[in-house]
């Protein structure tokens, strides 16, 4: 929720239809009005409203007869944005062959207002897969996209983005260490790390460059050691196999925008 007390300029019923949507987006089940209204701390009749124009407009649906849960609206609004939609149309093929080559999954991030969000994700060709589903919000401090995208952004995005950040419940605040971290992965052109949040899980990740160098999104592959199958390729592999998808969509991507 927004912190009111220092805002210039309020728009109370703006505020409550965006508190609705956000707490149905990080609600995996369906919420009654009355949870609703308990949820934010609201009486039921301010949340009536609301709720009404939110399910004529299709951005909320009224199931199973009084509860409510988002439609897939937003996720559509989303993709028409046009730099999103290039960038996931151009990654999608490149993404599709890493997953074939490397045997594993993969997840395209970006950076937006604060928060580092999945924009296209990639199964691997087996029958079991590791994945994180697009339009989660990942962490920036603790995420191997999070550190990709900070270490490839100038001094003066860094600071934005750290200002802007939207705290995960992983985090644990910025680390020690995060900014010789920074300074070696935009040395060495990768992030190599365990996972925070998964055991076994290794982030693999790897910019994808515009045509100033800096970060248009970050490449993560949540590598997963495969014990079943001597001849998969191994960590070192999928990382040679991930930096060649990068330099791929770096390129077609970099030269779009040199080109524009």
């Amino acid at each position: 929720m927004l912190d009111d007390a220092n805002d210039r300029y309020r728009a109370p019923a703006l505020d409550k239809g965006l508190d609705i949507l956000e707490l149905l987006a990080a609600t995996d089940e369906s919420m009654t009005q009355a949870e609703i209204a308990k949820a934010l701390n609201r009486s039921p009749n301010e949340i009536y409203r609301m709720l009404d124009r939110l399910v004529r407009r299709s951005y909320v649906a009224r199931v199973h007869g009084d509860r409510y849960e988002l439609t897939l609206r937003l996720f559509a609004l989303a993709h028409q944005h046009a730099p999103v939609r290039r960038l996931v149309s151009q990654a999608l093929p490149v993404m599709r062959q890493f997953s074939r080559d490397s045997e594993q999954a993969c997840h395209l991030a970006i950076y937006d207002r604060g928060r580092i969000v999945v924009v296209a994700q990639m199964d691997a060709p087996s029958y079991w897969s590791y994945s994180i589903r697009v339009g989660a919000r990942v962490s920036l401090y603790n995420t191997g996209s999070g550190h990709v995208l900070l270490a490839f952004a100038t001094p003066e995005e860094r600071m934005m983005m750290e200002a802007e950040r939207e705290e995960q419940a992983e985090d644990k605040g910025r680390p020690d260490n995060l900014d010789e971290r920074l300074v070696q992965i935009r040395r060495r052109g990768y992030e190599s790390t365990a996972s925070a949040q998964s055991q076994s899980v290794y982030n693999l990740s790897v910019p994808v460059l515009g045509a100033n160098d800096t970060a248009l999104a970050a490449l993560t592959c949540p590598f997963l050691p495969r014990i079943d199958r001597p001849n998969v390729p191994d960590m070192q592999e999928v990382m040679t196999i991930l930096m060649a998808a990068s330099r791929d969509l770096s390129h077609v991507l970099g030269r779009g925008q040199a080109e524009a």
